[in-house]
């Protein structure tokens, strides 16, 4: 979840756009709506969920996933916490050979911060990179400070690094060509984004200073295609609509189209069909956690298959492994803000 300056206030504003301005009877309505508009899309669209499976709800509040597989584990890290904002954030990592039986290899936390949004990644030397950002308890020098962590199997993890600038959010790192990619986003009165660039994951320069600077942008995901790059962006100034980048190497010159949609916890990975599939938070009419095809070529969001969610929901993990996409994402629906793995087939191209 993304946070500036005035990180509380947003938060709060981000739960109200999901619950918290509906009477308790509207919630659970909406849940019922949610599971109805699933089997409803799924059946129009051709995507079926085979497989949904809550995997950890043991922390009060459980939220912000991601997912990544190697050497035939899966890897789930998310935060924990007393609430959706709260000083005590902390990051798990919990591990499954078969996506059903999941424990916890590491808990990460901090004395004088709360560690936010974690995302996962393998480098290219095959160690598994966590990175999250730190809200700072005291903010005399700084809010948030982006870091990272290393690990050969999820159980025994590096000291921090800090990575990019103070007060600008590395939100997602992706490895290209042995190099690290990331999108900063300002936490500040500072409302732009900024393109970084590590050969080692530990440092990182910038390489595009402002990127785009309309509408608050913030939140991101990028995925390579060979020399071209593609970024899903949130906004949440004026306009708030999302947007799709593209830019060819070396990824200093880029091009926006509005997707005319608010999204929020934007994910997107490419499938080996060249298909560009992204899970996303959406707000009307109800919110809800969904998976849409990214068209970059028209600018064009289609959302196919609404999963099992609603309230304060998305921020997913996405795999693509054995014909299936597993979606780690987290959920208020069923009452609690827990964990999710959704096993999802999609339709083939015709």
């Amino acid at each position: 979840m993304h946070v500036g300056s005035d990180w509380q206030k947003r938060a709060l504003n981000h739960l109200e756009q999901g619950t918290m301005h509906r009477p308790l009877t509207c919630v659970a309505m909406g849940a019922v709506l949610v599971g109805l508009a699933a089997a409803a899309v799924a059946a129009e669209g051709g995507a079926e969920i085979v497989a949904l499976k809550k995997i950890w709800d043991q922390a009060p509040h459980n939220a912000f996933t991601d997912l990544v597989r190697l050497d035939d584990r899966w890897y789930c890290v998310f935060r924990e916490g007393q609430d959706h904002v709260s000083p005590d954030g902390a990051l798990r990592v919990i591990t499954s050979t078969d996506g059903q039986s999941w424990e916890s290899a590491a808990l990460i936390t901090s004395s004088n911060s709360d560690l936010r949004d974690a995302k996962i990644t393998v480098t290219p030397d095959r160690q598994l990179m966590l990175c999250g950002a730190e809200a700072l308890h005291d903010r005399s020098q700084k809010s948030h400070q982006s870091l990272a962590w290393f690990s050969p199997d999820g159980r025994q993890w590096s000291d921090r690094h800090e990575i990019g600038d103070p007060d600008f959010w590395l939100w997602r790192v992706s490895w290209h060509g042995g190099t690290a990619y990331g999108i900063g986003y300002g936490c500040g009165e500072d409302q732009s984004i900024r393109l970084y660039t590590s050969q080692d994951g530990k440092h990182f320069e910038t390489l595009v200073p402002r990127l785009f600077d309309e509408g608050y942008p913030n939140e991101t995901s990028i995925v390579f295609d060979g020399d071209r790059a593609y970024c899903l962006l949130r906004r949440d100034g004026r306009p708030n609509t999302g947007l799709i980048g593209t830019a060819v190497a070396p990824f200093t010159q880029w091009s926006w189209q509005d997707l005319g949609a608010c999204i929020g916890g934007p994910h997107m990975i490419r499938l080996p069909d060249g298909r560009f599939v992204a899970a996303v938070r959406l707000y009307d009419p109800h919110v809800r956690t969904s998976l849409c095809w990214i068209e970059p070529s028209t600018g064009t969001m289609k959302e196919f298959l609404t999963l099992p969610s609603g309230g304060d929901t998305s921020y997913a993990g996405l795999v693509w492994h054995a014909d299936l996409l597993w979606v780690s994402y987290y959920s208020s629906h069923e009452g609690k803000t827990s964990i999710y793995l959704a096993q999802v087939r999609l339709p083939t191209v015709k």
